[in-house]
């Protein structure tokens, strides 16, 4: 059985169920596409797929590899050659998120790698709950993760490491979900019909709104802020809540992906 990976395939049969997968998957996620839907766009039997993937999971991680190997790969030899550049000094958060943007531009114009809705497929993988994807995703890309979030500490010394990972967790929620979601295609194609499905237009408004969100000033986390002006729900406690608790608001996630 041939490993996960980004690796061209020349089997027909190979190709095509690869093919059938990645376009449910976009409409589905992974938990509402099922073999059997898979096997019906493809025109091919379920041994077929046990023999090529070893099943659903083998299928879907090979259906992933093959796009974002590529990319993540260009990503990494972007950031080491702008960090050649810069020297010593550290990047700016736009030259680091360049870095994370052009390769996935790249391979949303090359329709033999992916076309138009490579970028829809990038944001899928990130936002689709399914534990299996996203351990394999982690696992898989810890290596890209880990350089870039050093690109960013370097980028942002003033910013708690622990506070930083949160803000990495939200600028990567932020990514997928709007690159996932039709959504922001449709805004853009109501507001400016010109610039319908205009990829990098979307990308040059996310960018100062992920930038502003990375430099923001510290919150105070044992202010009781907005939270303590909302009405209680109904039934529950006055007390303050857990979550304004320095304790486990400072607890900061682990931040295993990048989309």
């Amino acid at each position: 059985m041939p490993a996960a990976n980004g690796e061209k395939t020349a089997n027909p049969t190979r190709e095509r169920t690869l093919r059938a997968a990645e376009a449910l998957f976009l409409e589905h996620g992974f938990d509402g596409t099922s073999l059997r839907m898979i096997t019906a766009k493809a025109k091919v039997n379920l041994a077929a797929v046990n023999y090529h993937f070893g099943g659903k999971e083998g299928l879907f991680h090979a259906m992933l590899a093959r796009r974002l190997d590529v990319m993540n790969e260009e990503r990494v030899r972007l950031l080491a050659e702008y960090e050649n550049e810069a020297g010593v000094a550290p990047l700016s958060c736009e030259r680091i998120l360049a870095a994370m943007f052009i390769p996935a531009l790249a391979l949303a114009r090359d329709t033999r790698r992916g076309g138009k809705d490579f970028l829809k497929l990038l944001g899928r993988a990130y936002v689709d709950p399914s534990p299996v994807l996203r351990g394999f995703l982690s696992e898989r890309y810890a290596p890209m993760v880990v350089r870039f979030k050093d690109a960013f500490v370097r980028s942002l010394p003033e910013i708690e490491k622990h506070e930083l990972s949160w803000r990495l967790h939200f600028m990567l929620g932020a990514l997928s979900y709007t690159l996932a979601g039709a959504d922001a295609w449709k805004l853009i194609a109501q507001l400016n019909p010109v610039e319908t499905e205009n990829d990098v237009l979307l990308l040059r408004r996310l960018t100062p709104f992920l930038i502003a969100g990375l430099k923001a000033p510290l919150p105070d986390l044992d202010s009781p802020g907005l939270l303590e002006t909302l009405p209680a729900p109904r039934g529950a406690s006055r007390a303050r809540a857990d979550t304004t608790r320095p304790e486990t608001a400072r607890a900061a996630p682990s931040i295993s992906k990048a989309a």
